[in-house]
């Protein structure tokens, strides 16, 4: 059985991972009894997917905290470069996971959170439905989380749980990159690398919408037709074919105006190759390990721009953060952007650690989530 803590509102108690004051909760209109621990996927140590366990930690509820009951759980690559320690880990134990979506359990206790302007117009309520997360955020993946009002959002009446875990952070990502990281205009022509993952569809879907042209690369004809599905002008199977050859071929020797590039090392370098003049690289992702040491001479042949931007600068404040999410899901609630969930895992230490092969293995289309409990 699970014990629960509840004490007085606004009672502070100290962590006893970060020694920091923080609040608990009790059963006041706005609050509900918490549990004093979580079952979490996490890590205590870095390495391959074996590191990958089930834990029980301390849920640990700042006075600015919303506490969810969570439903489901995204799997994103940060999950894989923290658990292999390309991005480093404060402390261990330690939970993974950057997205959720589930029901509000409780609000925050801080009175100035409870008054601030930007807090009440989101129109939070214990069991509101949410999502909640982004890169900034990380830590989630767990049967509850105590995650900052600030990155959390309630969500549409049409829009599920299991829609939302599949959306928020790939979907802040392709919002906001698209538009602050290189500004996509009708007319551009853009490369986007692994079109028909989680990730690319919604880049194709987004791109088209604005009027370019995209080209996208995958590794087998059945994602080349998803990908054609989701808005992809032109599929080019890396594996079969020069992607390089083919960009110039499609595009009259010219080269291209942006590429969003997920891959990281292993195509970084053809990327120049395929740039117009005055072109931007948007390196996205390392999902072949990270790129190596850079010199920014090598943009001065075409004047290119480079970018390694992170979704969390994007949306790093609370007005940010709600204007970039308020746009995701409204494509979503009107179906102009459609989510593919590729497949729903357990939640336990092997379903966790299957998800991470397949995500890694290149063999998804669409998003993996983990489901929590039965809901």
């Amino acid at each position: 059985m699970i014990q629960c803590l509840t004490v007085t509102l606004g009672t502070s108690l100290t962590s006893p991972l970060t020694n920091t004051p923080t609040y608990v909760l009790n059963t006041s209109p706005l609050m509900s009894s918490i549990p004093a621990v979580r079952t979490a996927i996490g890590i205590q140590k870095t390495g391959d997917f074996d590191v990958l366990e089930i834990l029980t930690l301390p849920l640990t509820v700042g006075g600015g905290d919303i506490v969810v009951k969570t439903e489901y759980l995204g799997v994103n690559f940060i999950d894989t470069y923290f658990r292999k320690g390309l991005y480093p880990v404060k402390e261990f134990p330690a939970a993974i996971g950057v997205e959720i979506s589930g029901t509000i359990l409780a609000l925050p206790t801080d009175p100035a959170v409870l008054e601030d302007p930007e807090f009440k117009k989101r129109g939070f309520t214990v069991g509101a439905r949410v999502v909640a997360g982004g890169s900034s955020s990380v830590g989630l993946h767990s049967d509850y989380a105590s995650v900052p009002w600030k990155v959390t959002y309630v969500l549409p009446p049409n829009v599920s749980t299991r829609t939302a875990a599949a959306t928020l952070s790939q979907g802040q990502t392709v919002v906001t990159f698209i538009e602050e990281a290189y500004k996509v205009k009708k007319g551009d022509t853009i490369l986007v690398h692994t079109v028909a993952g989680g990730l690319g569809l919604l880049f194709a879907q987004l791109i088209k919408a604005r009027g370019a042209t995209v080209i996208g690369t995958t590794s087998t004809k059945e994602k080349a037709e998803l990908a054609k599905a989701n808005g992809a002008d032109h599929v080019i199977l890396y594996k079969d074919e020069d992607t390089v050859q083919r960009v110039l071929e499609l595009t009259n020797g010219e080269g291209v105006d942006a590429v969003f590039d997920g891959v990281g090392k292993d195509t970084f370098d053809s990327n120049f190759k395929m740039l117009k003049r005055k072109g931007t690289l948007v390196s996205v992702g390392n999902a072949s390990g990270a790129v190596p040491p850079f010199a920014p001479i090598r943009l001065v042949e075409k004047n290119l721009k480079l970018l390694r931007p992170t979704v969390g600068n994007y949306v790093f404040t609370p007005q940010e953060f709600f204007h970039y999410t308020k746009e995701l899901f409204d494509l979503v609630a009107n179906d102009s952007l459609k989510i593919k969930i590729h497949k729903e895992y357990p939640f336990t230490a092997e379903g966790a650690i299957q998800a991470q092969k397949d995500l890694t293995g290149g063999h998804t289309t669409g998003k993996l989530i983990i489901k929590v409990g039965e809901n």
